[in-house]
């Protein structure tokens, strides 16, 4: 039975990046590069991937969460040479086999589905993915024959000035009848300057054994940028950003300003939902509809219900229920669970907290390891003193009750619920429900102690 193989080859060191990561583990709206590539074969229909790794396997490896098969280039002499390495796990196989390279996170499924259609439809032993660029420097040239036939692929450095004048580039990105390649394979020589076997010197070998070679034109020639640096590396990013955006868009989201926001792939946003500029949506984040997000604001891993407001504000792993509003300024640390119609206002940081539904929590204040229950007011100035110096203890505050403002709730303690608690009191102790609990000194007027102790800072009063 024949079957279609990819194998994607990741084994570079990229010293271009100058970075102590492999190449394919830099990220890319939120996803390693490599995984790109591997999501984009999948999704064109393979299910058998073979990916090549070398330089920083074990990085590699571990970034993949994919089902692929793994085979080893632990020298790296050349494309020719990785191919050679998935041997074994070809032989004997009939069908397809498409190759392309871990650095070009910008190839698309559509893509690869019309390589590997024309492929078929034409009975090639190989097809190579070209494209078309006016200015390709630094490419390695498609040459044709006179009845356009293809008859070779000359590298940049190799090729004659007529030659240089050849707009039709080699992307990296093959297709073999797998019999066609694996002969191809052991007919390379590493007989060149740099004495490393070139997949490329596959297509005349494949010609001299009879076998037909065509191409596919790249329509889009952003999909075969390989990323060889940061420079590559930001551009890519932008141009992954925009599809994803642009797909959010035709789903019946609004984007003010598309291009000063940055969106992961993972990121979910519901219908009439508007995203302002600035904006950071990123990891598991779901935002529901009729959502207001930004500006300003970098929402992480965090659930998002319908009709809720996030005004300048950071949230991370949390949840955060319908017609609900946060911010501006606001800072939901990991861990809180934000219920309906819930003010979260002006510099207020919440942290690992269970907010009740309608409760007010307007501005400058501190709730860390909390329950707070329904319809309860905290006023300004409130903190939760939390932490003791070793460990960190828990505070509960009953449904209906009220919190006056610069009150510290010294846990671990309990406000029942429909209880007051007057402003500036510090409460270490539980407070039963329907009281109201005071705990300050007694206010004391000491007159004309300024005087006395010469501290006075203006004019004496006249006597």
């Amino acid at each position: 039975m024949e079957a279609f193989y990819a194998v994607i080859l990741a084994a570079g060191a990229g010293t271009r990046m100058k970075s102590d990561r492999a190449k394919v583990i830099h990220e890319l709206c939120g996803k390693p590069m490599v995984n790109w590539v591997i999501d984009a074969v999948k999704a064109s229909g393979t299910e058998n991937i073979i990916v090549v790794t070398g330089h920083q396997e074990d990085q590699v490896r571990a970034c993949i969460k994919e089902k692929v098969e793994f085979v080893s280039q632990n020298e790296q002499l050349g494309t020719g040479h990785a191919v050679m390495q998935v041997k074994p796990l070809l032989q004997g196989k009939k069908g397809t086999c498409l190759i392309l390279c871990g650095d070009t996170p910008l190839i698309t499924s559509e893509t690869i589905k019309q390589i590997v259609h024309e492929h078929n439809d034409n009975n090639r032993a190989m097809t190579v993915l070209t494209a078309i660029f006016e200015d390709p420097e630094g490419y390695g040239r498609i040459i044709r024959d006179h009845s356009g036939n293809v008859r070779g692929i000359v590298e940049h450095s190799d090729a004659t000035s007529e030659q240089l004048r050849i707009k039709e580039i080699n992307t990296g990105i093959y297709c073999f009848e797998i019999d066609y390649l694996l002969k191809s394979l052991e007919n390379l020589s590493n007989q060149n300057d740099q004495n490393e076997y070139y997949l490329t010197d596959t297509l005349s070998i494949i010609l001299e054994n009879g076998g037909k070679v065509g191409t596919t034109t790249l329509g889009c020639t952003d999909e075969m940028m390989g990323i060889n640096d940061r420079v590559q590396l930001a551009w890519a990013q932008k141009i992954l950003n925009r599809r994803i955006i642009e797909k959010h868009m035709r789903n019946g989201v609004t984007f003010l300003n598309p291009d000063s926001c940055i969106v992961e792939h993972s990121v979910d946003i519901g219908r009439d939902t508007v995203i302002y500029p600035l904006t950071i949506l990123e990891g598991n984040t779901k935002v529901g509809q009729n959502c207001i997000i930004g500006p300003n604001s970098k929402i992480t891993d965090t659930l998002i219900g319908n009709n809720v407001t996030v005004l300048n504000s950071v949230t991370i792993e949390s949840t955060i229920d319908d017609d609900t509003n946060v911010g501006p300024f606001a800072y939901l640390r990991p861990g809180n669970q934000i219920g309906k119609n819930v003010k979260i206002g002006d510099f207020v940081e919440v942290k690992k907290s269970v907010i009740g539904d309608h409760t007010k929590i307007s501005h400058l204040a501190y709730i860390g390891d909390a329950e707070i229950g329904k319809n309860v007011n905290i006023g300004c100035g409130v903190v939760v003193v939390n932490y003791d110096g070793e460990k960190k203890h828990k505070t509960i505050v009953g449904d209906n009750s009220f919190v006056g403002c610069n009150v510290n709730l010294v846990s671990p303690v309990e406000v029942k619920a429909n209880s007051f608690i007057a402003a500036g009191s510090t409460i270490t102790e539980e407070v039963p429900e329907f009281s109201l609990a005071i705990a300050r000194s007694r206010q004391t007027i000491i007159r004309d102690w300024v005087i006395r102790k010469g501290r006075l800072r203006g004019k004496k009063p006249e006597e």
